[in-house]
């Protein structure tokens, strides 16, 4: 069986991605930085891939040190890089998001060809495609062709920053070097959690359900599907012609509004808000950076990105947006990240009209 070695391995996809590339019968090794989520991500193995636990080894290596990387890449067919750096606020200092996207990047290629490996799938992000175009507002759509320009941008954002340089390190020491790479982009990952160490992104979700999200900006984003991006790397992995691309995974524009709606008709006893924030004093609060810096180049764009390449890929349509907000919020309660008030029962989504 191929070893495929997995980078961040404790992260939301990571682990998704550790249970598809197990059930489809590789021997994975997940990196970590420290091993105290070990025992989380034994949790989400057990969850994801039953039976196959014995297939899967962690060990220890740092994205800004080189100790532990050239034993990590030894007997190893492939690298899935899906290792980065999320943080719910603007940080004080870019470098903690930009050096560990860029240099862990830079580091994982070097020693993967130094043990001779070729296949690198990593994941990338909707970030590095549809930012620094030049608009403050309007509707757009965005494919692969498009690429982040950086000097254009006009409200700096470090998560961006640093995705969009690791993605352009990858493709020139790609190129150089001739190793096949494939990226995958993303949107806004919902989906489920498999156990109580959940993501960043799923706080969209959770703020909404125990009502400490009091008001919503008038933005919306594409939504993905963990389930999804995770098949879609194993897919990238399996299709020689996916070598040298970019694929997006995601699904249709979805506002903030709208995702609320949706836990509102199914989850009618939570304290979801339906209440927006105007666009003004959005842009006001930006400027004390938290969590508000990260989104003030969507306010007042509209921004589509097509996934139709990635579906192609993945051999099947996506999980709707529905099904990715609703497994998500069922998995929060049932793993008790949400706490369900005592009159709260959950109701099967009213049909479309």
């Amino acid at each position: 069986m191929d070893r495929i070695l997995v980078t961040g391995a404790s992260g939301f996809v990571a682990r998704h991605l550790i249970g598809e590339l197990l059930r489809a019968g590789y021997l994975v090794r997940g990196t970590v930085r420290t091993r105290s989520r070990l025992q989380s991500i034994q949790a989400a193995t057990v969850a994801l891939a039953p039976g196959r636990e014995d297939r899967l080894e962690i060990v220890e290596a740092d994205l800004l040190d080189d100790a532990g990387w050239a034993s990590a890449m030894a007997d190893v067919q492939a690298v899935m890089h899906v290792a980065t750096v999320i943080v719910a606020e603007e940080p004080r200092d870019p470098s903690t998001v930009i050096r560990p996207a860029v240099e862990g990047t830079e580091r994982i290629l070097r020693f993967a060809h130094a043990e001779g490996i070729r296949r690198v799938v990593m994941t990338s992000s909707i970030a590095t495609v549809g930012y620094g175009h030049g608009y403050d507002s309007g509707v757009r759509t965005y494919t692969e062709a498009d690429f982040t320009d950086l000097s254009k941008m006009r409200h700096p954002w470090a998560y961006c920053i640093g995705k969009t340089r690791a993605e352009q390190a990858a493709w020139a020491f790609a190129s150089g070097k001739g190793m096949e790479l494939t990226t995958i982009h993303p949107g806004a990952i919902l989906g489920p959690a498999s156990d109580p160490q959940t993501s960043i992104s799923l706080g969209l979700v959770s703020g909404l359900l125990d009502g400490s999200t009091p008001a919503m900006p008038r933005i919306g984003f594409a939504i993905s599907d963990v389930r999804d991006v995770a098949a879609m790397h194993l897919a990238a992995l399996r299709d020689p012609e996916s070598i040298g691309q970019r694929y997006l995974c995601t699904g249709p524009y979805t506002r903030f509004d709208q995702v609320a709606a949706i836990l509102r008709r199914a989850y009618p006893d939570y304290p979801v808000t339906l209440k927006t924030v105007p666009d003004w004093l959005m842009r006001l609060v930006a400027l004390m950076n938290g969590p508000v810096r990260q989104i003030i180049n969507d306010i007042g764009n509209e921004k589509h990105f097509d996934g139709a390449k990635g579906e192609r890929l993945l051999g099947r349509p996506y999980f709707t947006v529905e099904e990715a907000i609703l497994s998500a919020a069922e998995s929060l309660i049932r793993l008790g990240l949400v706490h369900r008030p005592n009159s709260a029962r959950p109701r099967q989504p009213e049909p479309a009209e």
